[in-house]
């Protein structure tokens, strides 16, 4: 065997030639990627199959309303080659194969999709509560319904809703879930079918929800969305995240703030920008062949963002909101994550995932391009003893390989290097200039496929396998090449019996971005449009909506005790104080003290035209679902406007960092948009959601306190920026 095995190792190990011909990728996209497959397709769900291709999976939606279909498909399926482009490929379920035991009336939510012993595990919610499971060969179908995993009263105090699995490297399986306001998480028993374990809440917020979970240098990140996720052009709904050195938590934000404290939350990793999309949210996360992450979220077209009334897939009349595919890159900038160094979605031609390889093939056909012992069978490589086949052509730089291999032994070489799946010492393996190994689970399947990685940065080299390619690899080895080492041919690998490998090939390594995006600037401060509260009295560049005749000047600061009265969807009864804004671009900010004791209570301040057209930035306080006299802390940006499509008056929540008794809140307007942001110290600034609020004719800038008396906010300035 020893003789053997050197024959192999010279066959692989001959260095640096010229990138083989291989499909182009895309060079660059424009989001919507579902743009003319699909009017829409919410809360997806992603995975590079077995067959070498992408597969989106998404909720029920009506995703043919504009081709005159006036009816819903039950979790739709899409597939691509290149996240780009996508085709429609059927429907988990049809209209006329709905499972028995569905609740009347229910309609099929979120989908989450993974890969584990050859099989395609595909969870959803119901949207009366509840979560199902259906398993397949095939990434497309057909399904084989599994019945209900997690009833809905599943023990976590929200909606039974948005789950989302999670392999862990000990190979235990775990599903987190829920919906306005809470996520829960518990692990799942050994083929990861059923709940097997206490149910833990970890996060609590305002309309938190879509959690899903990914492994990372030593962290769990558990990304999740909150606001509002499909109300058209109000929707306020934000991406975000926190993490944590284990899946059960506790996960924190960058500042520290547990996801289970009750208040409004940092962490933004995408959010309202006010450049024509609306709402993003809802995540999965995809890597690109050259292992650059990319976020799959859904979001809504402002210009365009409701259906005509529709027959749901329950036969109900529905009035929803389109929230079409989109990606956008995903960075990883100090340990957390964030969409274009913080720029946000994407409205314009960007350059595009790397989804060919330089060297490699998929083996549809043939196994063109690649010699050894291994033989060409049914769109693989399969081998029937110790041995290897390589590539003609060579790699070398810093270079991103992949492999799916099953066997006893499988594996793939990249030059000299060569890492394998032992099932003899049930490790992970890396031989060549340098040699490694790493525990595999106990319950690893080796007769399954996993997807096997190298990774070779300079002379830091990364091997990693995991199932499905969803951040969640079960063992990652860290090695320091020698700097004489250049690179070489690809190859298959079997280091002692049968083995099969696919999908095999190298692309130049993703360049990653390392600085966040500025934030919003704030020019020279405007005393003419400012006020520090020095005097006695209200002064005389303010006037009143409703006169309040509790608000005083005292000891340098406004001081405005809460109202009965509050501004929203007619209930306009709260007195609001009001002065001039400054023409054209400006920064309004306050610091504000506040003692809030019951939910509605609230105090901040507004961007006014009338009672029915504004933006609101405030500290608010709102109840905890499903957990009496349990209030949360938010920190919330609110638009209030006429509905395009059906002129009705409009509100719309977003939820920003969180709150404290004494912060800091500031507002930027500038070319129709206003964008939010909140501080706890007046140096340290969350910039949440924007707005877009068309500049009336008489812009005012106004500060409110309000939803019910017992409580006192006291403002100490409001100063007035240029915004450059």
């Amino acid at each position: 065997m020893a003789r053997t095995w050197a024959a192999v190792l010279m066959l692989i190990a001959a260095c640096v030639a010229a990138p083989g011909p291989a499909r182009a990728d895309a060079a660059t996209f424009t989001n919507p990627v579902s743009a003319g497959t699909v009017d829409t397709f919410p809360d997806p769900a992603i995975i590079k199959a077995k067959d070498g291709r992408w597969y989106a999976y998404g909720t029920t939606n009506p995703i043919f309303n504009s081709r005159g279909e006036t009816g819903e498909h039950i979790l739709p399926t899409l597939t691509s080659a290149d996240l780009v482009h996508w085709t429609y490929a059927g429907d988990v379920f049809a209209l006329t194969a709905k499972p028995s035991w569905w609740p009347a009336a229910t309609r099929p939510w979120a989908p989450d999709v993974r890969f584990y012993n050859n099989t395609y595990h595909l969870t959803y919610a119901l949207s009366v509560g509840g979560i199902g499971l259906v398993t397949s060969s095939n990434p497309a179908g057909p399904w084989t319904d599994r019945g209900q995993i997690v009833p809905a009263a599943s023990g976590c105090p929200s909606g039974t809703i948005d789950q989302a699995m999670f392999t862990d490297t000990d190979g235990s399986y775990y599903l987190y879930w829920g919906s306005y306001d809470t996520i829960c998480v518990a692990r799942m028993n050994a083929d990861g079918t059923a709940l097997d374990g206490p149910v833990t809440q970890i996060g609590h917020g305002r309309r938190m929800e879509g959690g899903f979970v990914v492994h990372r240098d030593g962290f769990y990140y558990l990304f999740y969305s909150d606001g509002g996720c499909c109300d058209g052009a109000f929707s306020g709904y934000t991406v975000k995240v926190g993490r944590s050195t284990s899946p059960l938590g506790p996960f924190t934000t960058p500042s520290g703030i547990a996801l289970t404290d009750l208040t409004s939350k940092d962490g933004i990793v995408l959010a309202g920008t006010g450049n024509g999309w609306v709402g993003p949210g809802h995540n999965a996360i995809a890597t690109d062949l050259a292992g650059q992450d990319w976020l799959v979220y859904h979001a809504i077209p402002q210009a365009d963002p409701d259906f005509p009334p529709i027959t749901g897939a329950n036969g109900a009349t529905l009035n929803l909101t389109k929230r079409p595919l989109m990606i956008d890159r995903l960075d990883w900038i100090g340990g957390w994550p964030v969409v274009r160094a913080g720029a946000g979605a994407s409205s314009a031609a960007v350059a595009a995932p790397t989804t060919a390889w330089s060297v490699g093939s998929t083996f549809d056909s043939s196994a063109s391009g690649f010699s050894g012992s291994f033989t060409w069978s049914s769109g693989r490589l399969v081998a029937s003893a110790a041995g290897a086949s390589v590539s003609a052509a060579a790699v070398s730089g810093d270079v991103r390989l992949e492999g799916d291999v099953r066997g006893s032994a499988a594996g793939i070489s990249c030059g000299s290097i060569t890492a394998w799946l032992d099932s003899v010492s049930h490790r992970l393996v890396v031989d060549g200039p340098v040699s490694g190994s790493a525990a595999l689970p106990g319950n690893f399947n080796y007769q399954s496929w996993h997807t096997l990685v190298i990774t070779r940065r300079g002379t830091a080299l990364t091997v990693s396998v995991s199932a499905d390619r969803l951040l969640d690899d079960v063992a990652t080895l860290a090695l320091t090449l020698p700097s004489s080492f250049t690179g070489g041919k690809i190859g298959a690998v079997s280091r002692s019996g049968a083995a099969e490998v696919d999908n095999l090939g190298a692309a130049p390594l993703y360049t990653p971005v390392t600085a966040r995006a500025a934030d919003p600037a704030v020019g020279a401060l405007l005393p003419a449009y400012s006020d520090d509260f020095d005097g006695t009295a209200i002064g005389s560049a303010w006037s009143w909506v409703r006169p309040d005749a509790t608000a005083t000047v005292s000891d340098g600061a406004l001081v405005r005790p809460t109202q009965a009265g509050d501004l929203a969807l007619g209930a306009d009864n709260a007195g609001v104080l009001l002065r001039a804004a400054p023409p054209g671009s400006f920064v309004v900010d306050t610091k504000i003290t506040f003692d809030p004791v019951r939910p509605a209570q609230q105090a901040g301040i507004v961007l006014y035209d009338n009672d029915d057209r504004f933006v609101k930035l405030a500290h608010s306080v709102l109840p905890l679902a499903g957990v009496a006299t349990t209030y949360l802390q938010q920190t919330e940006f609110t638009k209030e406007d006429t509905r395009a499509s059906t002129g009705a008056v409009t509100s719309g929540p977003s939820f920003g960092g969180p709150a404290a008794p004494t912060m800091w809140l500031r507002i930027r307007y500038r070319n129709g948009v206003a964008r939010a942001a909140s501080s706890r110290d007046g140096v340290t600034w969350t910039w949440a959601t924007a707005w877009t609020l068309s500049r009336p004719a008489a812009l005012k800038i106004g500060l409110v306190s309000m939803g019910g008396t017992g409580a006192t906010a006291r403002f100490d300035y409001v100063h007035v920026y240029n915004a450059p």
